[in-house]
């Protein structure tokens, strides 16, 4: 008898690991129990990444320029060599190199009218550093909402399986509804939470290449306004 006992409980064991691992779904299961929207977000999350990597490299390429550029530049403007600045800022990749080359053309003139174009310059590698920031943000903002999209959707075709069956309704006719509203809604917050942090990432990291972008034109005026020049 305790032997019997003993064979059934392994027998239930077995049959228990087998169910559990036919029952587990892998998070590629999960996607595809999603639907079409699943696609559409990760189409999303895959631009949001390609933003976030091309703009994060452009940024630290900003922050990280040659820190003895201003000095060699000094050193020619105090020189009278303007056309070796010159010539440094056109072999220059890089946002405060591009602002000063368009100061050092000015040279001349007023100096409200070189403080102009330098402002105007750096609003120009401003705005192109933000490029794509508009679109993360659209992306953190909207992918919650097409993830709540796929919900009612699928509680909509659980609703039409339950109408349909009348009342021979069965919960596996009310799986697939049920699970593109649930994955649906993961997958769209999971997009859009990523992207918000990315974005925040970004714009703070825009605020400091502004904040050295204004220190240089300070340090650049400072240079035309220096009487040995």
């Amino acid at each position: 008898m305790i032997q019997a006992n003993g064979a059934e409980t392994e027998a239930l064991a077995e049959g228990m690991e087998e169910f559990a691992e036919e029952a587990s779904l892998s998070v590629i299961d999960l996607f595809f129990e999603g639907g079409f929207i699943m696609w559409v977000l990760l189409a999303m999350s895959i631009y949001a990444v390609y933003i976030f990597i091309d703009r994060y490299m452009a940024l630290n390429k900003a922050l990280h320029g040659d820190k003895s550029f201003m000095d060699k530049i000094r050193d020619y403007i105090h020189g009278g060599n303007i056309e070796s600045a010159r010539s440094l800022c056109d072999s220059t990749d890089d946002p405060v190199a591009r602002l000063v080359a368009k100061g050092i053309s000015r040279i001349g003139r007023p100096l409200s009218d070189v403080q102009t174009a330098v402002e105007n310059a750096g609003n120009i590698e401003v705005n192109t550093l933000e490029k794509g920031l508009a679109s993360l943000a659209s992306i953190s903002g909207g992918a919650p909402m097409i993830g709540f999209l796929g919900t009612v959707t699928g509680m909509i075709q659980a609703f039409f399986e339950m109408a349909s069956a009348g009342n021979n309704i069965e919960v596996s006719s009310l799986a697939g509804g049920i699970y593109t509203a649930l994955v649906t809604t993961v997958g769209g917050l999971v997009v859009g939470i990523l992207a918000y942090f990315m974005y925040n990432y970004l714009t703070a990291r825009v605020d400091r290449v502004v904040a050295t972008l204004e220190a240089r034109t300070m340090d650049f005026m400072d240079m035309l306004n220096d009487p040995t020049v």
